[in-house]
């Protein structure tokens, strides 16, 4: 099973820190089979304020760069859809955290020409797999796809 999570932006974002990390664990601990629980942490490689640590994570899963989601497979067997996102659409730009990174700021003194066209990029895979994984998540379970009227 794969329960890819990130502690400590769930509980900044629901503000229930013990609560969804708790009910994470306890899924993964009580599933029959293998699992995986994936946290994301902030270090002083990343070029932050360390201080300010918590809020940076905030701001990784408001900009989508990193999405809260949680994969139950015996939920399929009960005609649920075993993917559930515990982010929030994002609701700001990737350069606004990405920017409060040194690693990333500094490309922007150095190669501003390579900066812009990364930045577009990983913006662009931010919606992409934004969009992607609600469509996961909000599929029907048990149902064939619905033909495509254009084909």
């Amino acid at each position: 099973r794969s329960t890819p999570f990130y502690s400590s932006a769930a509980s900044d974002v629901y503000k229930r820190q013990d609560e969804h990390t708790l009910r994470v664990l306890l899924e993964a601990e009580a599933y029959d089979g293998p699992s995986l629980i994936i946290a994301y942490s902030h270090c002083v490689a990343h070029g932050i304020d360390m201080t300010t640590g918590m809020s940076h994570q905030r701001a990784l899963v408001e900009s989508g760069r990193w999405l809260l989601y949680r994969y139950h497979p015996d939920l399929a067997a009960e005609g649920k859809n075993p993917l559930h996102i515990d982010s929030p659409p994002p609701k700001y730009e990737v350069k606004d955290s990405m920017y409060a990174e040194a690693r990333f700021k500094m490309l922007t003194k150095t190669r501003p020409a390579d900066a812009a066209r990364l930045l577009t990029a990983a913006q662009a895979d931010v919606t992409a797999r934004w969009e992607f994984y609600h469509y996961l998540a909000n599929r029907a379970i048990g149902q064939p796809e619905a033909a495509d009227p254009t084909t």
